[in-house]
């Protein structure tokens, strides 16, 4: 989730592009009690302006606990469905990552949301210093850092898929459990490490100022880090930020997952004119194999295009974005805070999703779902020395070792 966000009152053009660019709120004050500031003007953190409060309040802080039950319900029962032992498979190891992304990229947040927009503390100005930082971290950073986890592993996912579907002689060297592993432990690394610099980016101290007839209010300061100014400069920063951001992060997948689901589609349909002339020829186990491995294309098409329906949007609006920051100013950025409020928040609907996905469309992970929290202990039969023959795609192993419905 991300959310660029402007403020009226900073002193010029320029600075607003940063401010919009790093996602922080400033306030004004008329005191020049500091020697960093100019004379009669303080910056100081407060939301206030961050979104369009008559939509923020009853999303973030009416909707957004409802929500964030639901999640943390759904994701949780999702990893523990898929953390069973006969459950364990490639495809299965990206799913249950997907749903700790999505999970964490709503829990952290969701304190500071509950604090400002459920309990009406966003008119404040923020503080003391560690509240600041906390506030950034919590509500920008870390979840930005999952989310960017999450968009990988849905591209994963979806590789994966591909690799299964049209080179099933491959899938066996390259999706194999320890390399998966490998794969999901790679892609949280690189979504910290791009995440890493904006832990220090920007500074916080201590100020007092006089706020709503109150002396000696304190408040937090808000700056850039001096490494970030005087080392990197800010221009270097967010051009290589956002260029990255952009490419790797938002337009990249989206279009390498819209043209994988059109292939996994295409690959299925004729999967299934292959299967109607298998059918017949009465060869019954053939047709079989190639209907199982269309029901589970099928679910994960399902899944992708759930999750395009969210990000697309907000990849357009990072790229323009980008051109009204850089290039020439196109926005107005009234609109798009509003227009980010509502994306953010549909992304965050999307999160309980998949969990219906699974149960309409998985028979496996219905059942196992029910003999975990209806019926008791799951008993599941085992061949091969312990392994089953289901897992979340219901259906017997092939060859590969993916699993089909």
């Amino acid at each position: 989730m991300e959310n660029y966000v402007i403020n009226s009152e900073q002193p010029n053009q320029e600075e607003n592009n940063q401010t919009a660019a790093v996602n922080s709120t400033l306030f004004s004050s008329n005191n020049g009690t500091d020697e960093y500031d100019k004379p009669n003007f303080i910056e100081y953190l407060n939301i206030s302006n961050e979104l369009p409060l008559k939509y923020a309040i009853p999303m973030y802080g009416y909707a957004m606990p409802l929500l964030l039950l639901v999640t943390i319900v759904a994701n949780t029962l999702i990893v523990v469905v898929l953390s069973k032992k006969h459950m364990r498979t490639p495809t299965n190891a990206v799913l249950m990552a997907m749903a700790l992304s999505d999970m964490f990229t709503l829990l952290f947040p969701a304190p500071w949301l509950f604090y400002m927009y459920t309990f009406g503390n966003h008119y404040k100005p923020l503080s003391p210093v560690g509240a600041c930082y906390a506030w950034n971290v919590m509500n920008e950073v870390i979840p930005m850092l999952f989310h960017t986890a999450s968009i990988w592993l849905t591209l994963a996912l979806a590789v994966q898929r591909y690799i299964y579907v049209c080179h099933a002689p491959v899938a066996r060297t390259w999706c194999t459990m320890p390399r998966v592993l490998k794969c999901i432990c790679w892609i949280s690394f690189l979504a910290f490490l791009h995440q890493f610099t904006r832990f220090f980016e920007r500074q916080y101290e201590p100020v007092t100022i006089t706020w709503r007839g109150q002396q000696n209010v304190t408040v937090c300061r808000v700056q850039f880090a001096d490494w970030l100014q005087d080392k990197v400069t800010l221009n270097v920063y967010f051009i290589v930020y956002y260029s990255f951001r952009v490419i790797f992060v938002h337009v990249g997948p989206c279009i390498s997952l819209v043209i994988l689901n059109l292939l996994l589609f295409k690959a299925m349909r004729e999967a299934q004119l292959k299967r109607d002339k298998l059918f017949k020829e009465n060869r019954k186990s053939e047709c079989k194999k190639l209907r199982d491995s269309n029901c589970t294309t099928l679910m994960l098409i399902v899944v992708v295009t759930v999750f395009l329906l969210t990000e697309i949007p907000l990849a357009v609006v990072t790229v323009l974005h980008i051109i009204s920051s850089g290039i020439t100013e196109i926005l107005d950025y009234n609109i798009v805070n509003t227009l980010i409020l509502f994306t953010n928040f549909f992304i965050i609907v999307s999160y309980p999703i998949n969990f219906a996905i699974y149960c309409g469309m998985s028979r496996q992970f219905r059942e196992t779902f029910k003999e975990l929290f209806i019926r008791g202990t799951v008993q599941v039969t085992r061949r091969n020395g312990g392994s089953s023959k289901y897992s979340l795609v219901n259906g017997p192993r092939t060859c590969t070792n993916e699993t089909v419905l």
